[in-house]
């Protein structure tokens, strides 16, 4: 008998499939939504998706306002902003549109346009949520562009505090969105840069998920099948943006990833959140950069698993060493920078992000405490490229 309780949550409806975004009238109808706010960033503001969305809610007799006032990392000026568009538009519900920045800033919005406490008495520190109206939580509909962070699955927002420089979780339950469209098609122009950021991201998400120490083996199946859908088709992807099968399973990877880090992240994450909210590094990338030396930290605790990984996705070595080299092999033939040097960040805020990164609500599922000393020598080590040290 398992002597263990664990509370345990799945996600909500998910249209999947090629040109499922024309459902998206029907998805607001359902969801009782009669005049949404598109929630975007600036680049697919621009995109002919964009307008393909607006014509199909106009197409049905819905109104419907943009904002897209959202940085690649979305700050708490964003949110009031985008609260403020919200209000002044009369809107009654939230389409969230684009990759993790339009998605946890549409869901955002989508909370905060009905509280009266500011937005940190909500970040996700024990029971904070129930501070919450949830009266005040209007209905979102999730329509990722990219196959990477699952925020569309997710039930929190990351947020950056423009005046501690830190990224902050923002969770309720109501923040799942009632409807996910997950139309591969709207993933094809991605770029493939872009592709293999938010791609490793999703592999980030699974793989941080099945190390966790927590019990949730349902969570830790979904992450060990959301790695084999990276691996097959996330170099596809990246070589050929518009193959609509390989996209199409990197969105269900990334989805998959997002629901299985409820078993918990650690510290590729920890690590990575704070170079994000510092230097404005993509994140899936800069999670990419930590991975290898994160696992070189993990090994002890993680060695045995890193094994029954290798072996289920067919590593022609089952083993941790080849495990990391498939690892290093991956981030090579995706273009990912090696150390964080290569992706703008300097050696000036070591002792600083070290302190961060052990406080992120992230660390706490690293397999291996992660102490501040330790954080400061995997920055250095994440530096200079040495695996080794």
């Amino acid at each position: 008998m398992v002597a263990v309780s664990a509370n345990w949550s799945y996600p909500t409806e998910v249209r999947f499939g090629a040109g499922r975004v024309s459902e998206l009238a029907d998805a607001c109808k359902s969801a009782g939504i009669k005049r949404p706010l598109v929630v975007t960033d600036p680049g697919v503001a621009v995109l002919p998706i964009c307008t393909q969305v607006v014509d199909v809610l106009k197409g049905a007799g819905i109104a419907a306002g943009v904002f897209s006032d959202v940085k690649p990392n979305p700050t708490a000026s964003n949110v009031e902003a985008g609260v403020a568009a919200y209000l002044e538009g009369g809107h009654d519900g939230v389409v969230a549109m684009g990759g993790g920045s339009g998605l946890d800033a549409g869901k955002a919005v989508a909370f905060m346009q009905g509280q009266t406490r500011p937005m940190w008495d909500f970040e996700d520190v024990g029971d904070w949520w129930t501070r919450a109206d949830p009266a005040g939580i209007a209905p979102v509909i999730a329509i990722p562009t990219t196959a990477g962070t699952g925020s569309e699955v997710g039930r929190a927002s990351v947020i950056t505090n423009e005046e501690t420089h830190t990224k902050k979780v923002i969770f309720h339950p109501k923040m799942l969105p009632v409807t996910v469209i997950c139309d591969p098609e709207l993933t094809t122009g991605l770029p493939p840069h872009i592709t293999a950021g938010t791609g490793m991201d999703a592999f980030a998400h699974c793989l941080e998920a099945y190390c966790a120490p927590s019990y949730h083996p349902m969570s830790e199946g979904i992450a060990v099948e959301g790695m084999r859908l990276v691996k097959e088709y996330l170099p596809r992807a990246f070589a050929d943006g518009n193959d609509l099968e390989a996209r199409g399973h990197m969105l269900s990877a990334a989805a998959m990833g997002a629901v299985a880090f409820q078993k918990g992240l650690g510290a590729i994450h920890s690590l990575s959140h704070p170079v994000g909210a510092l230097y404005d590094t993509h994140h899936g990338l800069t999670n990419a950069v930590f991975m290898p030396y994160v696992l070189a930290f993990n090994r002890e605790a993680i060695e045995a698993k890193i094994e029954r990984l290798s072996a289920w996705l067919g590593l022609d070595l089952p083993t941790f060493a080849g495990f990391m080299d498939y690892v290093l092999r991956l981030r090579e033939e995706l273009g990912i920078a090696h150390t964080i040097r290569d992706i703008g960040v300097d050696d000036a805020k070591f002792d600083l992000m070290s302190g961060m990164a052990i406080v992120d609500p992230t660390a706490g599922g690293n397999p291996i405490a992660l102490e501040e000393a330790a954080a400061h020598t995997l920055y250095v080590q994440a530096f200079n490229g040495d695996l080794a040290a």
